[in-house]
């Protein structure tokens, strides 16, 4: 008898489309696994309007003009969007490459009503991957709080667990946009992955990786490399030479299950989102790493410390078949 292999899990992506989420947003087309129903953007590396136009192009660059896109918030719950990193991600997010544009305008909805729309239609069986602020959540959550009940993970690329901060000596740039919709949302009743700096800083995609996109022959992975190009320049500060850092990728990797955590214990976890120094920072009840990481009782987030194979090889595999 044959085994039927399981369908692709439906999964909605939240994201501030810079170079390391397209790096994200192309990983999880190319992944069987799944089936990209949607994707929102956010305020984050770029506007959340400048974030859906390059989510839009990418997807048109892989033929996958089927998946909707719309535009999220641009203000955090507190204050107003500061703008992005142009020396990090470029003016346009996408390292000041001009892509082809597809053509295509954002979907009508926002993108907190395409996540619930998506819910309702996939309940119980839709996965959320967040690697931008999480200020789409955030507002969800506030227009239908039983939004969890219907998600059945969220996986997040934010924070620092044991780690040093990369906006401040403890805040990740993502949680730093928006402490107040951090904290509501990690405060809320689903499961939760947790993909912080201790992780993605540890995954690096080197010049001969960004080479064998370039000289890949498809339809968007060789746009990926020349992508990559101011990126990798703002890493030589950071690691010495040009690389770069796997935030994004990481989160979508670790969510799919291609890269399969070793430490990551359910730990409670909340944001500080006072005024003070520690602002943006994710404080993460680490105190059982003498006994082992043990999970904490009724936790939900899970923290992942340590992944068991290097992210590089796997996610060439995939982005080269684009």
């Amino acid at each position: 008898m044959t085994q039927l292999s399981p369908s692709p899990a439906p999964l909605y992506l939240d994201c501030d489309t810079g170079v390391d989420d397209s790096l994200a947003l192309a990983y999880l087309l190319a992944s069987p696994e799944i089936d990209l129903v949607g994707v929102g953007s956010v305020s984050g590396n770029v506007g959340a309007r400048q974030g859906a136009v390059n989510t839009l192009d990418l997807l048109a660059l892989a033929g996958r003009g089927d998946v909707p896109v719309a535009v999220g918030a641009h203000d955090p719950l507190a204050g107003e969007y500061g703008g992005g990193v142009p020396h990090v991600h470029g003016a346009n997010g996408v390292g000041d490459v001009v892509l082809p544009p597809s053509g295509r305008a954002p979907a009508e909805e926002s993108a907190v009503e395409l996540l619930l729309r998506l819910s309702h239609e996939h309940a119980g069986r839709l996965r959320v991957v967040a690697v931008g602020p999480l200020t789409n959540l955030a507002l969800a959550l506030r227009a239908d709080p039983t939004l969890p009940e219907r998600v059945r993970d969220l996986t997040v690329m934010g924070g620092a667990a044991l780690h040093p901060g990369n906006v401040s000596p403890v805040a990740e740039a993502n949680i730093a946009c928006d402490p107040e919709a951090a904290a509501e949302v990690l405060a809320a009743d689903w499961d939760v992955t947790l993909v912080p700096l201790d992780v993605t800083m540890a995954d690096l995609l080197e010049e001969t990786d960004r080479k064998a996109l370039l000289e890949a022959g498809t339809a968007l992975a060789p746009w990926l490399g020349d992508v990559l190009d101011l990126y990798f320049d703002f890493h030589v500060a950071t690691f010495g030479r040009r690389c770069s850092a796997l935030h994004d990728p990481l989160a979508a990797a670790i969510a799919v299950g291609g890269v399969r955590p070793t430490v990551a214990p359910r730990v409670p976890v909340v944001v500080d989102d006072t005024r003070g120094p520690g602002r943006g920072q994710t404080l993460c009840d680490l105190r059982g790493l003498y006994a082992g990481h043990p999970d904490v009782p009724g936790a939900r987030t899970r923290v992942v410390l340590a992944t068991g194979s290097p992210l590089a090889p796997h996610l060439l595999e995939r982005l080269l078949r684009l």
